[in-house]
């Protein structure tokens, strides 16, 4: 079994109300005098269910009148002396270890313990076998080296076959779901049209596809079991950023499956929507935050945030609030302001192929280097070519103003304010953080915003030219 980092253990015990018992008694000979802590994995941390004081031969008793939930727990001497076993529906049984490794454990009482430990002694055997054939491979002639990568896939082939031996024997386990929860099929290939085996282009997007339907066919993430081990976690995080297809429309309607599937389950819906909402909004890919804005909407800001504390609802709805007339693909919300020269200027009116909504502050770090690149490296390059650039200064002192426009020599753009902060532009278009910038097609749609300098450029290159 992996290691894992031991988190700062809270004494949270994990219990269903049920008329039922536990009763784990252990003996751990080589630890005598000690305190142990029964403990259980909980994403990707560790918690206290139980401690007990074990009597000067090992033996002591963790007891409590209500069953705990299955899944991956740990018996923990100190940060070096700890191991896994698994909790079934059997928690009546006696453990017994003169060792700190898994695989060392005699249970007895619990069968499908048991048999999580008779797998990781056969895991073990497994291992063995795998680093002596790989060792062999280094030294085989050619003629060798395919018998040995096939016997090496014969290992593949023996512990899926244990696998299904596990399951007809204790079908309906959830220690067959914990030891397949990882494994994702793979799309044979050979099974594909001729014409999509010989084109790469194809055949990626052929696995891209098989993958993502097939993501979670052995993980069963409606079952709050699997809560308790380290695989929910990095399962689901792996699956949003990797294996879904970047972009917002892509990725909503499998997340909202996800999200409906697993609403029945309060600890499970918990945990995902607070994921999804949170990696949402500081996704660095364009336009993710319209699924964070649909997220808050549904999820939170209609009650269903069941845990979410009054101050995070109210975190939620002022980004949603900030964040919701400026998303990809909506019409620009339109301004008339103040130019520099004291003529009213209307956005929507601005002629132009491309239209760069930049919005400053000129003793803000990052807007001191970037206005003044992007008026020179990226406006005056492209501005015979269908650029323009609706320029904001963000605050209200005309002489700072004027200042920096002065000494940099940007007035060939449109230079604008709203001295009395009527427009609500800073709420318009999310001026929380100053260098702002959006991008607008001809017909004043936002077609990218939050762009470098070099994004920038590239943009203009490929519209423009």
């Amino acid at each position: 079994m992996s290691r894992y980092l031991i988190a700062l253990l809270l004494l949270v015990p994990v219990k269903i109300l049920l008329a039922q018992e536990y009763r784990i008694e252990v003996e751990l000979p080589n630890e005598a005098g000690k305190q142990v802590r029964l403990a259980y994995h909980y994403l990707d941390k560790l918690y206290a269910a139980d401690t007990t004081l074990l009597d000067n031969k090992g033996y002591g008793v963790f007891a409590g009148d209500s069953i705990l939930t299955q899944g991956l727990y740990k018996i923990l001497i100190d940060e070096q002396h700890h191991f896994d076993f698994l909790l079934g529906a059997d928690q009546q049984f006696h453990l017994y270890n003169a060792g700190i490794t898994s695989a060392e454990m005699k249970i007895k009482g619990s069968e499908e313990a048991e048999a999580f430990v008779d797998y990781l002694v056969f895991l073990e055997s497994l291992k063995t076998k795998s680093s002596q054939l790989k060792e062999s491979y280094k030294k085989a002639g050619e003629s060798e080296k395919k018998e040995i990568q096939n016997e090496l896939q014969g290992l593949n082939t023996e512990m899926k076959d244990y696998w299904k031996k596990i399951n007809q024997q204790l079908p309906g386990s959830f220690l067959y779901k914990f030891l397949v929860a990882n494994e994702v099929p793979r799309l044979d290939t050979s099974t594909l049209p001729l014409d999509i085996q010989q084109n790469d282009s194809l055949l990626l997007l052929a696995q891209f596809r098989y993958q993502l339907e097939h993501y979670w066919d052995n993980f069963d993430y409606t079952d709050e079991r699997m809560l308790l081990t380290p695989f929910y976690k990095p399962k689901l995080e792996t699956w949003f950023t990797k294996v879904l297809y970047p972009t917002y429309d892509s990725v909503k309607p499998y997340v909202y499956r996800f999200l409906d599937q697993v609403e029945p389950n309060p600890r499970i819906f918990q945990y995902a929507a607070s994921y999804f909402l949170n990696s949402a909004i500081n996704s660095n890919i364009l336009g993710m935050d319209a699924l964070f804005v649909d997220l808050a909407n549904d999820y939170y800001l209609n009650g269903k945030a069941f845990w979410a504390s009054e101050s995070t609802i109210e975190k939620v709805r002022e980004n949603v609030l900030f964040m919701k007339n400026n998303l990809l693909g909506k019409t620009a919300p339109d301004l008339t302001l103040e130019s520099y020269e004291g003529e009213y200027i209307n956005l929507h009116q601005v002629e132009a192929k491309i239209t760069v909504l930049v919005i400053y502050e000129p003793h803000c770090g990052h807007c001191k280097v970037f206005v003044p690149q992007l008026y020179n490296e990226v406006f005056l390059p492209n501005k015979d070519k269908g650029l323009e650039v609706f320029a904001i200064y963000s605050m209200d002192k005309r002489e700072e103003w004027s200042e920096f426009l002065v000494e940099h020599n940007m007035f060939d753009w449109i230079n604008v304010w709203d001295e009395y902060h009527t427009s609500r532009f800073k709420v318009l278009y999310d001026a929380r953080k100053t260098p702002g910038v959006y991008i607008l097609d001809h017909d004043k749609k936002i077609i990218a915003k939050k762009l470098d300098i070099e994004q920038l450029k590239q943009l203009m290159a490929d519209t423009l030219n």
